[in-house]
C-alpha cells in the first residue's frame, strides 16, 4: 500500500471517529459543536489532499485507459454531490441551536460518507496503488 493511501485511510478513520464524537456529545453542546467543526475541517483537508495528490495521477492514467476513465469520471461526479451535501449539513448545524432534524440529517450524512469511504477504499484507492506499483 502506498504512503498516500495509508494517509487517506487514516483520514477516513479520523473523520468517522470525529463524527461519532459529535453524536456522543450532541450537537447542542460546546464539545459537540467543536467536534462538528473538526469533522468539517478534516473532511475538507481530506478532499484537498485527494484533489492534489490522488486524482491527478488517476486522471493522467485514464487518458490511456478507457475503463479507468469511466471509473474516475464516476468518482469525480459522485464526490461533487457528496461534498455539496456534506457542506450543506455543516452549514445548517454550525450556527443553529435548534436541531430537531439533526439526528435524521446526521444519519443520512453518515450513511453517505460511509458508502463513499467504502467505495474509495475498495475501488479507486486500489487503482491508484496499481498505478504506483504498490501491493
Amino acid at each position: 500500500m502506498s504512503n498516500l493511501i495509508r494517509i487517506l485511510k487514516a483520514e477516513h478513520l479520523n473523520i468517522a471517529h470525529t463524527l461519532s464524537e459529535v453524536m456522543l456529545f450532541g450537537v447542542n453542546t460546546p464539545e459537540g459543536k467543536e467536534q462538528l467543526m473538526a469533522a468539517k475541517s478534516g473532511l475538507l483537508m481530506h478532499l484537498q489532499r485527494e484533489d492534489a495528490e490522488l486524482y491527478p495521477v488517476l486522471v493522467e492514467a485514464a487518458k490511456t485507459d478507457e475503463n479507468l476513465g469511466k471509473t474516475v469520471d464516476l468518482f469525480l461526479a459522485d464526490i461533487m454531490e457528496v461534498t455539496e451535501k456534506a457542506l450543506a449539513f455543516f452549514a445548517k448545524y454550525e450556527n443553529v441551536n435548534d436541531h430537531a432534524e439533526f439526528e435524521a440529517d446526521f444519519t443520512e450524512l453518515l450513511a453517505l460518507l460511509t458508502q463513499r469511504i467504502k467505495s474509495e477504499e475498495q475501488v479507486i484507492y486500489e487503482h491508484y496503488d496499481q498505478l504506483v506499483n504498490c501491493d
